[in-house]
């Protein structure tokens, strides 16, 4: 069944829902992929891994039931009443950070001759897009590292929340964009920004110098993904996405939806 949306389904974007997107859409790319560019290239998962805790500002977006339950329980000292001796320590009771190892996958294209990584490609998740939060910094280290290699770089942000790209000149207005760094070009690169009613693109990938880039359609990555996973089961069309959707996007949705009759006219 497929998402009564044209191009990126907004309740995708959701807390609850994202994680699982995060990784069809990587495993729907690689074999979209793999099919095209074998036995010349083969495209692997890999994973970028950083610590978080509570003091972390993406936190909630990683865990997004997160509940801190305070224990009310006081402790009591019952020694002798009235009696004090500075020479034996007492205990105190402190609240410790609860770190947790967080996993995040990307795609790398390899030369299948050489073993080495051509192309490197992100799907940004929610932590990435956070100032000041753990995922931020682990994805802009490794994003460094990619920029200033002999690698390609294309992101894929279809998280409409968080900071988007950071360009020299104004990134046109979008809800959603897809990057592309080619080593020879930078630091210019292509942008695709694509508007929520808008089909998403089918995007070029850059391989070696001598081979021609392989096109990805992302539409059809997103629809498989969309239907192996069974979200029109899982997604409740009736209440409104989060991140909320703003005006006009508003009286369209509410209009695509109750078109197909996935809520109430």
């Amino acid at each position: 069944m497929p998402s009564p949306f044209p191009g990126m389904d907004p309740y995708l974007e959701s807390p609850v829902h994202w994680p699982d997107v995060h990784l069809g859409l990587i495993s729907q790319i690689q074999a979209q992929l793999n099919q095209s560019l074998r036995p010349r290239y083969h495209v692997r998962v890999e994973e970028r891994v950083y610590v978080s805790d509570e003091t972390d500002p993406g936190r909630k977006a990683i865990i997004p039931d997160l509940q801190v339950i305070a224990d009310h329980t006081d402790s009591v000292w019952t020694g002798g009443a009235g009696q004090s001796d500075m020479s034996v320590c007492e205990p105190v009771v402190l609240t410790t950070l609860i770190e947790d190892e967080i996993h995040e996958a990307r795609l790398e294209i390899i030369d299948s001759n050489r073993q080495v990584v051509v192309t490197v490609i992100e799907i940004l998740s929610p932590t990435n897009k956070i100032v000041g939060s753990r995922g931020r910094a682990s994805y802009e280290q490794k994003r460094r590292e990619v920029m200033t290699s002999s690698t390609h770089l294309v992101e894929i942000d279809l998280l409409r929340d968080g900071d988007h790209l950071h360009c020299r000149e104004l990134l046109p207005e979008a809800d959603y964009y897809v990057h592309v760094s080619r080593r020879g070009d930078r630091p210019r690169g292509t942008v695709w920004p694509i508007q929520l009613p808008q089909r998403l693109p089918v995007i070029s990938i850059p391989l070696n110098s001598e081979d021609p880039d392989v096109k990805l359609d992302l539409q059809t990555v997103l629809n498989t993904a969309y239907d192996r996973a069974a979200y029109d089961l899982a997604v409740d069309y009736r209440i409104d996405p989060v991140p909320p959707l703003t005006e006009p996007l508003i009286e369209w949705a509410n209009a695509l939806l109750c078109s197909q009759g996935k809520r109430p006219c």
